[in-house]
Protein backbone atom coordinates (compact mmCIF):
# COMPACT_ATOMS: atom_id res chain seq x y z
CA UNK A 1 0.00 0.00 0.00
CA UNK A 2 1.25 3.47 -0.87
CA UNK A 3 0.01 6.78 0.50
CA UNK A 4 -2.00 8.55 -2.16
CA UNK A 5 -3.62 11.97 -2.21
CA UNK A 6 -6.88 10.36 -3.31
CA UNK A 7 -7.03 8.41 -0.04
CA UNK A 8 -6.41 11.57 1.99
CA UNK A 9 -8.90 13.58 -0.07
CA UNK A 10 -11.58 10.95 0.48
CA UNK A 11 -11.34 11.80 4.18
CA UNK A 12 -11.11 15.57 3.77
CA UNK A 13 -11.88 17.23 0.45
CA UNK A 14 -10.37 17.38 -3.02
CA UNK A 15 -9.03 20.92 -2.98
CA UNK A 16 -5.72 22.79 -3.32
CA UNK A 17 -5.71 23.26 0.46
CA UNK A 18 -6.10 19.53 1.05
CA UNK A 19 -3.41 18.73 -1.49
CA UNK A 20 -1.00 21.16 0.17
CA UNK A 21 -1.69 19.60 3.56
CA UNK A 22 -1.29 16.07 2.22
CA UNK A 23 2.06 16.99 0.66
CA UNK A 24 3.26 18.49 3.95
CA UNK A 25 2.20 15.38 5.88
CA UNK A 26 3.95 13.06 3.42
CA UNK A 27 7.09 15.20 3.55
CA UNK A 28 7.09 14.95 7.36
CA UNK A 29 6.77 11.17 7.26
CA UNK A 30 9.61 11.03 4.74
CA UNK A 31 12.20 12.82 6.90
CA UNK A 32 15.70 11.39 6.58
CA UNK A 33 16.13 10.46 10.25
CA UNK A 34 13.18 8.06 10.23
CA UNK A 35 13.98 4.36 9.98
CA UNK A 36 10.83 2.73 11.32
CA UNK A 37 8.36 5.59 11.81
CA UNK A 38 8.42 6.32 8.09
CA UNK A 39 6.12 6.21 5.07
CA UNK A 40 6.14 2.41 5.09
CA UNK A 41 4.86 2.44 8.68
CA UNK A 42 2.20 4.99 7.77
CA UNK A 43 1.05 2.82 4.86
CA UNK A 44 1.01 -0.27 7.06
CA UNK A 45 -1.06 1.40 9.79
CA UNK A 46 -3.50 2.78 7.24
CA UNK A 47 -3.83 -0.68 5.72
CA UNK A 48 -4.54 -2.43 9.02
CA UNK A 49 -6.88 0.35 10.12
CA UNK A 50 -8.80 -0.28 6.92
CA UNK A 51 -8.99 -3.99 7.67
CA UNK A 52 -10.32 -3.24 11.16
CA UNK A 53 -12.63 -0.40 10.10
CA UNK A 54 -15.75 -2.47 10.71
CA UNK A 55 -15.07 -2.27 14.43
CA UNK A 56 -14.86 1.55 14.46
CA UNK A 57 -17.58 4.05 15.28
CA UNK A 58 -16.01 6.68 13.00
CA UNK A 59 -13.67 4.92 10.54
CA UNK A 60 -12.82 8.22 8.83
CA UNK A 61 -11.59 9.73 12.10
CA UNK A 62 -9.49 6.62 12.74
CA UNK A 63 -7.97 6.82 9.26
CA UNK A 64 -7.16 10.50 9.67
CA UNK A 65 -5.61 9.79 13.06
CA UNK A 66 -3.45 7.15 11.37
CA UNK A 67 -2.24 9.76 8.90
CA UNK A 68 -1.17 12.03 11.77
CA UNK A 69 -0.26 9.70 14.63
CA UNK A 70 3.51 10.04 14.12
CA UNK A 71 3.57 13.01 11.76
CA UNK A 72 5.93 14.64 14.27
CA UNK A 73 8.70 12.22 15.20
CA UNK A 74 11.86 13.31 16.94
CA UNK A 75 13.68 10.44 18.70
CA UNK A 76 15.23 12.92 21.13
CA UNK A 77 11.82 14.23 22.30
CA UNK A 78 9.24 12.78 24.67
CA UNK A 79 6.16 14.62 23.41
CA UNK A 80 5.84 13.42 19.82
CA UNK A 81 2.24 12.29 20.25
CA UNK A 82 1.17 15.64 21.70
CA UNK A 83 2.97 17.55 18.97
CA UNK A 84 1.44 15.25 16.33
CA UNK A 85 -2.02 15.91 17.81
CA UNK A 86 -1.39 19.65 17.63
CA UNK A 87 -0.20 19.25 14.03
CA UNK A 88 -3.45 17.45 13.18
CA UNK A 89 -5.45 20.16 14.91
CA UNK A 90 -3.78 22.85 12.80
CA UNK A 91 -3.57 20.99 9.51
CA UNK A 92 -7.11 19.63 9.37
CA UNK A 93 -8.95 22.72 10.55
CA UNK A 94 -11.43 23.64 7.85
CA UNK A 95 -10.93 20.35 6.02
CA UNK A 96 -13.13 18.21 8.29
CA UNK A 97 -16.06 18.94 10.64
CA UNK A 98 -15.07 20.16 14.09
CA UNK A 99 -16.45 17.10 15.89
CA UNK A 100 -14.42 14.76 13.69
CA UNK A 101 -11.33 16.93 14.12
CA UNK A 102 -11.70 16.69 17.90
CA UNK A 103 -11.91 12.90 17.64
CA UNK A 104 -8.80 12.75 15.43
CA UNK A 105 -6.84 14.83 17.94
CA UNK A 106 -8.04 12.63 20.82
CA UNK A 107 -7.04 9.47 18.97
CA UNK A 108 -3.56 10.73 18.13
CA UNK A 109 -2.96 11.54 21.79
CA UNK A 110 -4.13 8.04 22.71
CA UNK A 111 -1.19 6.47 20.87
CA UNK A 112 1.13 7.71 23.63
CA UNK A 113 0.01 4.81 25.84
CA UNK A 114 -1.92 2.46 23.53
CA UNK A 115 -4.42 1.78 26.33
CA UNK A 116 -7.91 2.73 25.14
CA UNK A 117 -10.93 2.36 27.39
CA UNK A 118 -12.99 -0.78 26.96
CA UNK A 119 -15.79 1.15 25.24
CA UNK A 120 -13.48 3.16 22.96
CA UNK A 121 -14.05 1.46 19.61
CA UNK A 122 -12.14 4.04 17.56
CA UNK A 123 -9.21 3.99 19.97
CA UNK A 124 -9.12 0.21 19.85
CA UNK A 125 -8.88 0.19 16.05
CA UNK A 126 -6.13 2.80 15.88
CA UNK A 127 -4.05 1.25 18.65
CA UNK A 128 -4.44 -2.25 17.22
CA UNK A 129 -3.31 -0.98 13.82
CA UNK A 130 -0.32 0.84 15.30
CA UNK A 131 0.77 -2.21 17.30
CA UNK A 132 0.11 -4.78 14.58
CA UNK A 133 3.84 -4.94 13.78
CA UNK A 134 4.45 -6.58 17.16
CA UNK A 135 2.73 -9.74 15.95
CA UNK A 136 4.90 -10.04 12.82
CA UNK A 137 6.79 -13.24 12.00
CA UNK A 138 10.07 -13.40 13.93
CA UNK A 139 12.26 -12.21 11.06
CA UNK A 140 10.04 -9.23 10.30
CA UNK A 141 9.87 -8.36 14.00
CA UNK A 142 13.67 -8.43 14.14
CA UNK A 143 13.73 -5.97 11.24
CA UNK A 144 11.33 -3.71 13.10
CA UNK A 145 13.46 -3.82 16.26
CA UNK A 146 16.60 -3.10 14.26
CA UNK A 147 14.97 -0.10 12.57
CA UNK A 148 13.92 1.28 15.96
CA UNK A 149 17.52 0.96 17.14
CA UNK A 150 18.70 2.91 14.09
CA UNK A 151 16.29 5.74 14.91
CA UNK A 152 17.97 6.02 18.29
CA UNK A 153 21.47 5.99 16.89
CA UNK A 154 22.29 9.07 18.96
CA UNK A 155 22.13 6.90 22.11
CA UNK A 156 24.89 4.57 23.27
CA UNK A 157 24.02 0.90 23.63
CA UNK A 158 23.59 0.96 27.40
CA UNK A 159 21.24 3.94 27.36
CA UNK A 160 19.19 2.58 24.49
CA UNK A 161 18.97 -0.89 26.04
CA UNK A 162 17.70 0.51 29.35
CA UNK A 163 15.10 2.63 27.60
CA UNK A 164 13.97 -0.14 25.28
CA UNK A 165 13.60 -2.54 28.21
CA UNK A 166 11.27 0.00 29.79
CA UNK A 167 9.17 0.24 26.62
CA UNK A 168 8.90 -3.54 26.30
CA UNK A 169 7.97 -3.94 29.96
CA UNK A 170 5.27 -1.28 29.60
CA UNK A 171 3.78 -3.04 26.57
CA UNK A 172 3.83 -6.43 28.26
CA UNK A 173 2.18 -4.90 31.34
CA UNK A 174 -0.88 -3.85 29.31
CA UNK A 175 -3.85 -6.07 30.15
CA UNK A 176 -4.35 -6.59 26.43
CA UNK A 177 -2.23 -5.48 23.49
CA UNK A 178 -5.16 -5.83 21.08
CA UNK A 179 -8.78 -4.88 21.69
CA UNK A 180 -10.74 -5.59 18.50
CA UNK A 181 -12.06 -9.12 17.90
CA UNK A 182 -10.21 -9.34 14.60
CA UNK A 183 -6.85 -8.50 16.19
CA UNK A 184 -7.12 -10.60 19.35
CA UNK A 185 -5.44 -13.64 17.71
CA UNK A 186 -2.33 -11.45 17.36
CA UNK A 187 -1.92 -11.31 21.15
CA UNK A 188 0.09 -14.50 21.60
CA UNK A 189 2.65 -13.95 18.80
CA UNK A 190 3.11 -10.32 19.82
CA UNK A 191 3.79 -11.21 23.44
CA UNK A 192 6.19 -13.94 22.33
CA UNK A 193 8.12 -11.43 20.19
CA UNK A 194 8.21 -8.83 22.96
CA UNK A 195 9.30 -11.37 25.56
CA UNK A 196 12.07 -12.72 23.33
CA UNK A 197 13.44 -9.23 22.68
CA UNK A 198 13.17 -8.37 26.37
CA UNK A 199 15.08 -11.50 27.36
CA UNK A 200 17.80 -10.66 24.85
CA UNK A 201 18.14 -7.08 26.06
CA UNK A 202 18.17 -8.05 29.74
CA UNK A 203 20.97 -10.52 29.03
CA UNK A 204 22.87 -7.81 27.16
CA UNK A 205 22.41 -5.34 30.02
CA UNK A 206 23.67 -7.89 32.53
CA UNK A 207 26.80 -8.81 30.57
Amino acid sequence: MTVQFEDFAALTEDSPTARTEWAAVVDAWGEDHRRYHDLAHLAAVLGVAGQLAGHATDPAAVALAAWYHDVVYDPTAADNEELSAQRAQAGLRGLVPEDRLAEVVRLVRLTAGHDPADDDADGAVLCDADLAVLASPAQAYAGYASAVREEYGHLDDATFTAGRIGVLESLLALPRLYRTPTAQPWEAPARANLSAELQLLRARAAS
